[in-house]
Formats: structure tokens, C-alpha cells, sequence
């Protein structure tokens, strides 16, 4: 014999268990009813359930407020630091991030609450509280309004774009109009909190400004005062060392009292000026509109999304159900060996029982 005929087979034995195209192709095809009925089924389910569902209609004001640098920074600094998401040099009562967080204050939440809207059912007549139309109960008139101010909270969405600093505030009820008016209201609301409160320090620049002034003009008073009683006593003043460097050293005092007095007087200037232009403005971009479309439920996207869901599903069952009927069809023999041994134990665990309570008689 030829050393070709005494060379070992080198060809592999077939692999049954191998997932292949064929394959699963011809277990959808075998189970089709399976992976085509669970998916249609559960989106049919889907679909009703979001067509049952009450709606929501989600309402969006965007607006920019006015912010003010504490400091000058490079420009390139600026660019990369806003592309990064931070607000280097501006005050943190002035960037955008803090009319995100203040949208849902509590002061801001309590007050929509207590705000009068135009009632959508028209059961509690012309206007009424947004804390009577959203039917919030409680213990007591603190409680209910505590609970309101987490539903009301639970409503809003916003969101802060911090290279352009635009703040978008979106509201979702079930009342598309009553949506658009308090993402209205809460606007009209920041920028009544936002006045007061720049009012409120700039009130408080110029009332100290104004203190220094008085204060100021007391001290040059006096200095100046001081060099006229010296000149008057001492005419000849010139003609002493002592009297010279006396006269000197009150003029250098009425100098630097009028530079303070100066200095507080433009400030002082600038804190009323301010206290009357210094309101800031928040630009509304979009004002919230009278949505005509539901956001939440959307039946189409959930019914799609159940579809994918059910299909995943119901391929793997499939896919599942065909392994395991392969491996009980190449593991029969093994299968029917362990059943034999489960009833020989079962039997000799019979039988000791039933002895040893005939022993026990």
C-alpha cells in the first residue's frame, strides 16, 4: 500500500449545531405563525393601549436672557470653554444655567399655581388656579399646594444650550392651550423675578454709593477747612520750613479728598443710572404656541417600536425552540439512559421507604 493510502482522513465531521443563513431562514419560515403573530399581536396591544391613554401636548418658549462678564478673557478661551459647556466670567445669577434651575423654584412653581388660566372643561367657570384645574388634593390648602408644586414640577422640561444660551421650557398637560399659556406665564414670571431682583441690587449700589458720597464730602469739607483756618493764621507761611511742610502735607489731604470724592461722585452717578436701565432683559425667541399635535402617546412610534421588540422576540423563541429540538434529537440515546436511572432511584427510594415502615410495624 502507498503512503497516500495509509494517510489519515483529514476531512471534518459535519457540525449539525452550527447556525447558518438556511437555517434560520427555515426556522422562520417553519415557525412562521409564531414570529409573525407576536409581534403584530403585541403591537396591536401597543397601539390600543396608547390610543387609551390620555394625551399630552407639550407647549415651547425659547428665550435668551442678558448676561454680563465678570472679567475679559481671551476670545479663543471664551470659545473653547462655551464649546466645553462652561460659563467662565459670567456672574452665576446671569447665565443661562440659572434660568434653567429657576423655572422650577419653588417660588417661581408657586406662583403658576396661584396664576389664573382660562379653565379647558369650563366646570369651574370662566378662570380659575392652575392648582384647581389640575385637581390637586391634600390635607390642607400647604399640602395640596406642596403636591402641586411636584405635579407642576414633573410637567416642565428645560433645557439650556450653553454655547448659545438659549433656554427652551417646554410644558406637557393634557390641555394643549392650558400648555402654551403657563409656559407663557412662567416666562413672564422669571423676568418679573429677574427685574426685581437686579433692581433690588442696583437700589442697594446706589444707596451706598449714595453713604460714601455724604461721607466723602464731610471729610473734604474738613480738609479744605483745615487749610483755610492755616492759611488765615499763617499768612507769612512761606518764610517756615515747618509751616511750609505743614501747608503741604493739608494740601495733599484736600487733594486726595477731592480724587475720593470724585471717584464716589461718578459711582454714585452710574448706581442711579443703573438703577433705572439696569432691568434686565430676556429675549423670547418663540413664544409658546397652542400645540395641534399630541406629543405623548404616539401610537405609530410605539406600535413600530413594539414591532421590533416582538420580532426580537419572537425570532429567538424560534431560534431557541430549534436548538433544543436538535440537541433532544442527537442526544436521545443520553436522554432515554438518564430516565432509566431516574426510575431505578425512584424505585430503590420506594422500596427502602416501604420497608422500613413494615419494619416500623
Amino acid at each position: 500500500m502507498t503512503a497516500r493510502q495509509h494517510a489519515p482522513s483529514l476531512a471534518l465531521p459535519p457540525q449539525p449545531d452550527e447556525v447558518s443563513l438556511v437555517g434560520i431562514l427555515t426556522t422562520i419560515v417553519r415557525r412562521w405563525r409564531v414570529v409573525l403573530g407576536l409581534p403584530l399581536l403585541l403591537a396591536a396591544v401597543t397601539g390600543l393601549a396608547a390610543m387609551l391613554l390620555p394625551p399630552t401636548y407639550d407647549a415651547t418658549t425659547t428665550f435668551v436672557p442678558e448676561t454680563r462678564r465678570q472679567n475679559q478673557l481671551p476670545t479663543a478661551l471664551m470659545g473653547l470653554a462655551m464649546q466645553m459647556g462652561m460659563s467662565i466670567g459670567v456672574e452665576p445669577s446671569q447665565s443661562a444655567r440659572f434660568y434653567g434651575d429657576l423655572v422650577r423654584s419653588r417660588e417661581i412653581l408657586e406662583r403658576t399655581l396661584l396664576s389664573r388660566y382660562a379653565d379647558p372643561k369650563g366646570a369651574l367657570g370662566d378662570s380659575t388656579t392652575l392648582l384647581r384645574i389640575l385637581r390637586v388634593s391634600g390635607a390642607n390648602p400647604d399640602d395640596s399646594l406642596a403636591q402641586g408644586v411636584k405635579e407642576l414640577d414633573e410637567m416642565i422640561t428645560a433645557r439650556v444650550d450653553a454655547q448659545t444660551n438659549v433656554v427652551r421650557i417646554a410644558v406637557g398637560t393634557r390641555y394643549p392651550a392650558l400648555s402654551a399659556d403657563i409656559a407663557n406665564r412662567l416666562v413672564m414670571l422669571i423676568n418679573e423675578f429677574n427685574m426685581k431682583k437686579r433692581q433690588s441690587q442696583a437700589g442697594q449700589r446706589r444707596r451706598f454709593s449714595e453713604e460714601r458720597v455724604a461721607a466723602a464730602d464731610s471729610e473734604l469739607r474738613s480738609a479744605e477747612g483745615a487749610i483755610k483756618t492755616f492759611y488765615e493764621r499763617n499768612r507769612d507761611w512761606q518764610q517756615s520750613p515747618d509751616l511750609t511742610f505743614t501747608e503741604g502735607r493739608l494740601r495733599r489731604q484736600v487733594s486726595i479728598a477731592q480724587e475720593v470724592y470724585l471717584s464716589l461722585k461718578r459711582e454714585y452717578e452710574t448706581a442711579r443710572i443703573e438703577e433705572v436701565n439696569d432691568t434686565p432683559v430676556i429675549t423670547v425667541i418663540d413664544r409658546a404656541v397652542v400645540p395641534q399635535e399630541r406629543s405623548q402617546p404616539r401610537p405609530f412610534v410605539w406600535m413600530a417600536a413594539a414591532l421590533i421588540v416582538g420580532g426580537l422576540l419572537s425570532l429567538s423563541w424560534a431560534l431557541a425552540a430549534t436548538y433544543v429540538d436538535r440537541a433532544r434529537g442527537s442526544a436521545e440515546t443520553e436522554y432515554r439512559e438518564l430516565s432509566r436511572l431516574l426510575r431505578d432511584a425512584r424505585q430503590r427510594v420506594g422500596g427502602g421507604f416501604r420497608r422500613l415502615f413494615r419494619g416500623g410495624r
